[in-house]
């Protein structure tokens, strides 16, 4: 009987971020990928944890050096790896010798929940088009969000460029005295700077905009510039929200 720990060789490629899992095929077949010191080209191969596996000669990350990471971000870091302008970045204010990318971004003037990892795989799920992994913001706008918007941002909006899927919205409280609004807005993809935009397209500036949860994953007591290491299983659940098994 297979070990349950094994599984194919081309999955294995996907998860450590490398490659797609029909880009790790194609590897495979050209001789590129090696399981033990062993170039291995047939797709049907089966891997266990234990298993060393390289591409190109480079070891890929096991499973087992994966961290992850909650940050919440405040105003004036932007949310890439390196940047060409030399601003200050989310990996700035994580103390981590791994080499960590942001999952996702958030604007340099948006605060709130962003993970930070170096898993690829994980990377791919929170951040694909097709897995619609929910993201809930805290949006203050100047003006007044009135019924017809409020329905219109329930139904999906087409602005001059870009369709725009339909969002939730929740807890909407109205200042009439400071001509503002206050409300949630969970969206189900991540173009970008979505919710600017639509703002904009309905005349409504943002003033504040704060991203307070990923999915189930809240910030909860976490301060602005804090981060702290997910637990196994908040990242577990987050895979299977992403993957739709709950």
């Amino acid at each position: 009987m297979a070990s349950s720990k094994e599984i194919r060789l081309q999955k294995a490629i996907a998860m450590s971020g490398v490659a797609s899992r029909r880009k790790a095929e194609t590897m495979i077949e050209q001789g590129r990928v090696k399981v033990n010191g062993q170039v291995v080209r047939e797709l049907g191969t089966k891997v266990l944890s234990e298993d060393r596996i390289s591409v190109d000669g480079k070891d890929i990350m096991k499973e087992d050096n994966f961290v992850y990471y909650l940050l919440n971000k405040p105003r004036g870091y932007v949310s890439t790896a390196e940047d060409q302008f030399d601003r200050p970045t989310v990996l700035d204010l994580v103390k981590d010798q791994n080499r960590l990318f942001p999952v996702g971004r958030l604007d340099m003037d948006t605060t709130g929940a962003i993970i930070l990892t170096n898993d690829g795989h994980f990377t791919q799920l929170l951040t694909h088009p097709s897995y619609e992994m929910s993201k809930t913001y805290r949006v203050s706008v100047e003006g007044i969000l009135d019924y017809d918007v409020k329905n219109a941002l329930k139904a999906g909006v087409q602005t001059k460029d870009t369709y725009y899927q339909p969002m939730e919205i929740k807890r909407i409280t109205h200042f009439p005295k400071k001509n503002r609004t206050a409300f949630d807005l969970i969206l189900h993809e991540g173009k970008n700077r979505q919710i600017r935009n639509l703002m904009e397209h309905f005349n409504l500036p943002v003033i504040r905009l704060h991203r307070y949860a990923i999915g189930e994953l809240k910030l909860d007591e976490l301060s602005m510039g804090q981060y702290r290491r997910l637990k196994p299983f908040e990242v577990q659940k987050l895979k299977e929200q992403a993957e739709g098994k709950y």
